[in-house]
């Protein structure tokens, strides 16, 4: 009995925590997909030649604009690197279309405190110069060659047909009549779709394992392992350990953010949560495809750089935070179990239900529905040579009654 209780328990935990992040992940999503369905992707690639200031700039502005979970996010930037983006932009846009979205900023503000969507979107341009500067210093043309030629083989690591996809809208005309279109009605659906297909394993696995931490790992634990007793060890000490932490979980993307919340009131360091969330990219399932893509000195060399850049976000944001009077002074992150109550967020949820189920209608009546198998296929689009794969399937679907446009 006192088994099922703590499954119980655990389960309830993580339940309260997905009621109370729902709207804002399908207000999130509808907006990433709005963003998306109007930049296509061609576009990127044309614009992240080099890793000039300007042009890291535009990758991190893109890369925002590009949510994707962070799987896809690693595949869609070898696929950028190898169609001509520089190594740094394509590194640059991946970090920013995981760390630098709406969505995360939102969950943040509702599970934890709005203090840490502020750190994020500080910190997040704060570690990719980081990053810009490293690999210009340390890394090498002879390995940056070496990188591609790997890259060029097109092994296949996880999400490559997501990457692959291009779903903006291909009708003339400014902003806001290719939004209002059908055709930018249908686009937006299957982005929308797709990401969710995307990040719903993260999700699922991060709410369920902080719900899981939450209720069964003591606090007692955590003060233990975040020094908690020693205030100055413990700001030195969070940005450190963050990163393992994630990288141990194997949650990455919008997934770890329950599990920040459960850091956070365990005792960890306001710059130890933001190392923390930071770390999505290096996880080790990550760090094996880096490996698939760019050879072992790269995937090396991204772990070193990455969790460098990482640790010293999360320092200066923890001493820039801590002079400017902004770390919480509570520890109360939404992590308990509360259950279901009758107030603005159960109308609010209500409401992006039914957006999300107009969505996904809409994705499944305008032929979407073969892209989901699609999702782990080929990263090279043009080997999808039949109807129900993403080339043939895209370039069928626009052109009869019903379709993608219809």
């Amino acid at each position: 009995m006192g088994v099922l209780d703590a499954l119980g328990h655990a389960l309830g935990v993580a339940g309260t925590m997905t009621w109370e992040i729902t709207w804002s992940l399908i207000l999130g999503f509808t907006l990433s997909a709005i963003v998306q369905a109007l930049v296509r992707r061609q576009t990127v690639t044309r614009l992240l030649g080099d890793d000039k200031p300007r042009t890291l700039a535009l990758a991190t502005g893109l890369g925002a604009a590009s949510s994707s979970c962070s799987y896809a996010a690693v595949a869609l930037a070898r696929s950028l690197f190898r169609k001509g983006a520089s190594f740094t932009a394509a590194m640059v846009f991946e970090i920013a279309s995981t760390n630098l979205v709406i969505e995360l900023g939102i969950i943040l503000a509702l599970l934890i405190a709005w203090q840490f969507t502020l750190a994020e979107f500080i910190g997040g341009p704060i570690m990719i110069t980081a990053v810009a500067v490293a690999f210009r210093l340390f890394v090498r043309q002879r390995l940056i060659d070496a990188a591609r030629q790997q890259a060029d083989k097109g092994l296949a690591g996880s999400m490559e047909g997501h990457a692959a996809m291009d779903m903006s809208i291909r009708s003339a005309g400014g902003f806001r009549r290719r939004l209002a279109s059908r055709d930018g009605y249908t686009a937006v659906s299957h982005i929308f779709v797709m990401e969710w297909a995307s990040v719903l394993r993260d999700i699922a696995g991060g709410l369920l394992i902080a719900g899981a931490v939450g209720a069964w790992v003591p606090d007692s634990f955590w003060r233990h392992l975040f020094l908690t007793s020693h205030p100055l060890a413990a700001r030195l000490w969070g940005p450190l350990i963050g990163p393992v932490i994630s990288m141990l979980s194997f949650v990455c993307s919008i997934g770890n953010v329950p599990l920040a919340g459960v850091l956070w009131n365990g005792g960890i360091s306001f710059g130890g949560v933001v190392a923390f969330l930071f770390a999505d990219l290096i996880i080790i399932p990550i760090l094996i495809i880096y490996r698939k893509y760019y050879g072992t000195k790269m995937m090396l060399v991204i772990l070193g750089i990455f969790y460098a850049a990482m640790v010293i976000a999360g320092y200066i944001i923890e001493f820039l935070f801590s002079a400017a009077g902004l770390v919480p002074a509570e520890r109360t992150a939404r992590v308990a179990e509360q259950g279901i109550q009758w107030n603005y967020t159960t109308v609010l949820n209500i409401i992006f239900l039914l957006l999300a189920a107009a969505l996904l209608v809409r994705f499944f009546r305008s032929g979407g529905g073969p892209m989901l198998k699609t999702m782990n296929g080929s990263p090279d689009p043009h080997e999808h040579a039949h109807p129900g794969t993403w080339t043939g399937l895209k370039r069928d679907a626009w052109r009869s009654p019903g379709g993608f446009g219809g």
